[in-house]
């Protein structure tokens, strides 16, 4: 299969980027047709073999290779052969734009159901129980702790979870 069309997708590449890092992002933008060693990607990719392993396993942890364990009947070694399965970006990049939109949820809720002051010298924040704690002063520096309007961060993150809610098709808790 080849994948060349798949990679050359931004949110694929960004995908691919994040799971194995910049070094093993060779590994990973350059998936060969059919089976292919640790090694032979090494050399051919002039990458450390520990960096190619690394990606391999990420990738394989991720759906996203497999392998075969072939032996040699002389030496006894393990021969790993490879293979590629970007097919399977598209449902992993929905399995993670539902755990986003489940997070978004409960970040939402924490939002709307606290109240939030923030010392502006620490930029910490805290919740009303924790400042009152405090007696409303910063406990790191002493300065009087002020009332934090959220409602911009709520707002947002209403909005995003709307996005993310109509791209994957799905009808918000409250709208059902």
């Amino acid at each position: 299969m080849a994948f060349d069309g798949l990679l050359e997708d931004p949110v694929i590449q960004k995908y691919l980027h994040d799971l194995v890092g910049p070094r093993g992002m060779p590994v990973a933008a350059a998936p060969p047709d059919g089976e292919v060693t640790d090694e032979e990607l090494s050399e051919t990719l002039d990458l450390e073999l520990n960096d190619v392993r690394r990606a391999l396993f990420i990738l394989y942890e991720n759906d996203l290779a497999e392998y075969r364990r072939v032996r040699d009947e002389d030496s006894g070694w393990l021969t790993y052969l490879w293979t590629f399965h970007y097919e399977n970006i598209p449902d992993n990049l929905e399995e993670e734009m539902f755990r986003l939109a489940d997070a978004l949820e409960q970040r939402l809720e924490y939002e709307s159901e606290h109240q939030f002051y923030l010392c502006e010298g620490c930029s910490l924040r805290f919740e009303f129980e924790e400042a009152m704690e405090f007696g409303f002063e910063c406990p790191e520096c002493g300065t009087q702790l002020e009332s934090m309007e959220n409602t911009g961060m709520v707002e947002a993150t209403e909005q995003r979870l709307a996005e993310i809610r109509e791209e994957l098709n799905i009808e918000s808790e409250v709208e059902a």
